[in-house]
């Protein structure tokens, strides 16, 4: 099953148009300028793109639906390369179609990964950061279930599909959480906390990597123990994690990182993000309900 529509129109972001590659050449103009900025403030900045799931299995598609050379993660990593800043991204895509047929890299009936696909990307990112992944993560504890999964969920009846969760984090602790997720977690708050959460983890083991990561993600990177955010949590000293798109440079300054790292999914480079983001701001707005947009 595939995302086809929705708020981000997502098969439309496959067909040429002059917008598409204005929009495209304003990311990789805000992909140098954070480059720029993180590096004058001591840090290695680096961006990746999740690929959307049509751009790495556009044949089991029921019907044609896209041009998988018109992948904005593809274009996004040709301007870069163009620019002789390819440096600033880990391109996942050719990593993703070299797997596809040894593994299933995402949910049948969903729009994310499977720990396979969130594994390899991982891998992908520790090169480019020279990080020694873990070798052991493929080990950590499984559990199996049949669920309804966000694609699937939207039919009735929704049809069940055997997910498969590995709890990546082992050697992380989680030293802080923000008030939007520790008071749902506390169940003293019914708001949902994506947007705006923040948490962090140390990491004392003595195969961590020295340095302070700073993650910028959504949904692929996460908080919970069974995401991006994890496995990163399980590699570096220090792990901060912020569910934003757009970057709040005054939390930047006061984390102070070795490597800040910026995630997106694909279906969301409809928008080149300000960076005038305020974290805490905005998750006190999400609490008291007043959240933006």
């Amino acid at each position: 099953m595939f995302l086809t529509g929705g708020t981000n129109a997502v098969v439309r972001q496959y067909r040429p148009h002059p917008r598409r590659w204005w929009r495209l050449r304003g990311w990789a103009r805000l992909l140098e300028r954070r480059a720029a900025r993180a590096a004058a403030a001591g840090a290695r900045y680096l961006h990746v793109v999740v690929p959307d799931k049509m751009s790495i299995y556009p044949e089991l598609c029921a019907e044609p639906l896209v041009d998988p050379r018109q992948s904005q993660a593809l274009l996004l990593a040709e301007i870069l390369r163009k620019r002789g800043r390819s440096d600033l991204m880990v391109d996942l895509l050719p990593v993703m179609l070299a797997a596809k047929d040894g593994e299933q890299l995402f949910w049948r009936t969903d729009t994310h990964w499977t720990p396979a696909g969130a594994h390899l990307a991982y891998r992908a990112l520790c090169a480019a950061l020279g990080a020694a992944p873990r070798t052991d993560l493929l080990d950590r504890p499984v559990v199996e279930a049949q669920r309804a999964l966000d694609l699937g969920a939207k039919l009735s009846p929704p049809p069940l599909e055997t997910h498969r969760v590995l709890h990546w984090r082992r050697d992380a602790v989680r030293t802080y959480a923000n008030d939007l997720l520790a008071e749902w977690e506390a169940g003293r708050s019914a708001v949902t906390p994506l947007t705006a959460t923040h948490v962090v983890y140390s990491n004392p083991s003595p195969e961590a990597d020295p340095r302070r990561l700073l993650l910028y993600g959504d949904s692929f990177g996460h908080y919970d123990p069974v995401h991006l955010t994890a496995l990163l949590a399980e590699t570096f000293r220090e792990v901060h994690y912020v569910w934003s798109t757009s970057l709040d440079w005054r939390h930047v300054t006061a984390v102070g990182p070795d490597i800040l790292l910026t995630e997106i999914a694909e279906r969301f480079l409809t928008r080149v993000p300000d960076d005038r983001y305020d974290v805490t701001l905005e998750a006190a707005r999400r609490l008291s309900g007043r959240a933006r947009g």
